[in-house]
């Protein structure tokens, strides 16, 4: 068994560091004081291969393994939850289940845009009434000659206000659950969609939260993804990606404010030497040593799993819940350490504190993470699969 991460994982690892630590970090703080869509940042993400990073080449992506696309998420979250939530969307969410799912006309006619930056996706799932429930969602489909004609409302979609490409799921089929529904790749030039309330979050505040409303929005035939009634199983298979996504940002997060804790620990003066040499301190920055590395195998598990061919919907799972639980705890540990400067917004582990509490609700909830996990434990069909 190798630990060790090959000469391109860590080419790509650096080279990503360097970009985030760079681009990204020092607007870090001023992107969440004044929520503001980092547009430039994005455009030269994508100029670095970062928007369609597991797209094959020919389709105009960097043609990288899980493994990398893992290391890149964790490097893009240490320095800015808010940006690597727009660009592990754009990934995970939107090119994935194109890539997998689509036509090859689909494929040439937008993942090129997707991975290039012209544009930039979202995702439609969760409605009004039914979150954790996703499959009884309610958005409706029907067939009207070479369209379909879609009519719901869908929440909380990242890049929603940004996006010009949505992936969204709607029931076209009498069929109850997962069978019914179907997705669609709705441009938001189409008549009929418009974007709706825009939410005010308590973190991750550069990349926006909106509302999408699907109002007989009229969708070409040729647009349906996959095959009718097969969007249950696309969702479900998207989102196994999606919480690697989220796993690997809670890891940035988590190792943010570890270097941040560890730093200030070193530097700061109590009764006449360094905190760091108080018993208390030290044991606070061992557990979130331990724990942030225990997430970090997780991850990486659930990642390597994945480029084998290897369904990985239980360990996504488990990196999932680990890690986004440990960067809230991690996150608390170091406020703690900072004492009442760590509740000021001079220091950034407040705004780690709070982008980590979303990395336990999105894209399945802690308790949805251990609903999975424990149906594969006893050996029950997953959420969706009957």
């Amino acid at each position: 068994m190798d630990f060790q991460l090959t000469d391109e994982h860590r080419m790509i690892q650096a080279t990503v560091r360097e970009f985030a630590t760079r681009e990204i970090l020092p607007r870090a703080a001023a992107l969440d004081h004044s929520p503001t869509f980092p547009a430039e940042i994005i455009q030269k993400a994508a100029a670095l291969g970062l928007m369609g990073m597991m797209v094959p080449e020919r389709f105009g992506g960097a043609g990288v393994d899980a493994v990398s696309y893992v290391l890149v998420q964790e490097e893009l979250a240490r320095a800015s939850a808010g940006v690597q939530t727009i660009i592990t969307v754009n990934n995970s969410l939107v090119c994935d289940p194109i890539a997998h799912f689509g036509t090859e006309e689909q494929k040439r006619r937008y993942l090129p845009r997707l991975c290039s930056g012209a544009s930039l996706g979202c995702y439609c799932l969760t409605e009004p009434a039914y979150g954790s429930d996703a499959m009884s969602l309610q958005t409706s489909a029907r067939r009207d000659g070479g369209e379909w004609v879609l009519r719901g409302t869908k929440i909380f979609v990242t890049n929603g206000v940004e996006a010009d490409i949505c992936i969204a799921y709607a029931r076209a089929g009498p069929e109850p659950g997962a069978r019914g529904i179907s997705a669609f790749i709705v441009e938001k030039r189409f008549p009929g969609i418009s974007v709706g309330k825009v939410e005010k979050k308590l973190g991750i505040k550069c990349s926006s939260t909106a509302e999408i409303v699907l109002d007989d929005c009229r969708v070409p035939a040729s647009n349906l993804l996959g095959e009718p009634g097969t969007g249950g199983k696309i969702a479900l298979s998207t989102l196994d990606g999606g919480r690697l996504g989220i796993a690997a940002q809670a890891v940035g997060i988590a190792r943010a404010a570890l270097e941040e804790a560890t730093a200030y620990a070193a530097s700061r003066q109590q009764f006449g030497r360094s905190i760091g040499e108080f018993q208390a301190i030290q044991w606070m920055l061992a557990d979130m040593a331990t724990r942030t590395d225990a997430a970090r195998l997780l991850m990486l598990r659930a990642a390597y799993l994945r480029q084998q061919g290897t369904r990985y919907t239980r360990e996504a799972s488990m990196a999932k819940l680990f890690a986004s639980e440990t960067a809230m705890w991690t996150t608390h540990k170091a406020i703690q350490i900072f004492g009442g400067y760590g509740y000021n917004q001079d220091y950034p582990v407040e705004r780690y504190f709070r982008d980590a509490k979303i990395t336990e609700i999105y894209e399945g909830t802690s308790e949805v993470q251990r609903l999975v996990i424990a149906r594969h434990v006893l050996g029950k069909n997953v959420i969706g699969d009957s």
